[in-house]
């Protein structure tokens, strides 16, 4: 039984399609007289998901030793990690089976192909994670600026405080303040992290206070006046 070509292409989400891909794929095999090969599609799905239905299938049949090659339009339409990418060229090797990116022109027949695409698929992932650094960057920025960040909290939070305060149940407050109970939940984990920050923050203040053993007058650092005991 003679071994199959295969096609692998994908999409990160269902807003993209794959034609462009496909239609490079094919005139790469028609400019090779290609004719025998099958099409493996992931649509909407992350390359950083290992986990993917077309993918899947397709590593069973290299298993199988089914595919005498494997063509795909990038390196970065199979894995987008380093580790998952390495996983796919162990198993490729294994099995005897080609994996070839058109668009790099990478064949990992070649030592020398093996090598440049274990050193994309690392460049690949430093800059997903440089990209996934600048936006953290960007929010925590956009936050200190006072812009809202995601969906508009819409529960009232001084009335929940004040109720779970005065020891109410979840569902008593979940009727007064018309939430759900998840949102009493969010509500009192911020009003408890909010509070262990503000104790932190005194601790410090307190901290650069100069001790003193005499009885003069401190200021503590709410702005109070307080005095030693006689």
């Amino acid at each position: 039984m003679a071994r199959l070509n295969c096609l692998y292409l994908r999409v990160s989400t269902d807003m993209q399609t794959v034609q462009s891909q496909m239609h490079a794929l094919k005139e790469y095999c028609f400019r090779n007289k290609i004719d025998n090969y099958e099409m493996f599609i992931d649509e909407g799905i992350s390359g950083a998901v290992e986990n993917r239905p077309a993918l899947n299938r397709l590593m069973e049949m290299v298993e199988r030793g089914e595919v005498e090659q494997l063509l795909t339009f990038s390196f970065s339409r199979i894995a987008r990690s380093t580790s998952h990418l390495l996983k796919i060229l162990q198993k490729c090797k294994d099995h005897n089976t080609r994996l070839f990116s058109i668009t790099e022109a990478i064949d990992t027949n070649s030592p020398m192909g093996m090598a440049l695409f274990t050193i994309l698929g690392a460049l690949s992932q430093l800059e997903r994670e440089l990209i996934r650094e600048r936006v953290r960057a960007g929010l925590a920025a956009a936050r200190l600026r006072g812009r809202q960040i995601g969906r508009k909290k819409l529960r009232n939070s001084i009335l929940i405080r004040s109720l779970l305060k005065n020891g109410m149940s979840f569902r008593k407050v979940a009727i007064i303040a018309k939430c759900s109970h998840g949102s009493i939940s969010a509500e009192k984990k911020d009003m408890l992290r909010e509070e262990a920050e503000q104790q932190e923050r005194l601790k410090a203040q307190m901290q650069l206070l100069p001790a003193t053993g005499d009885d003069t007058s401190l200021r503590d650092v709410t702005g109070n006046q307080s005095t030693s005991p006689s």
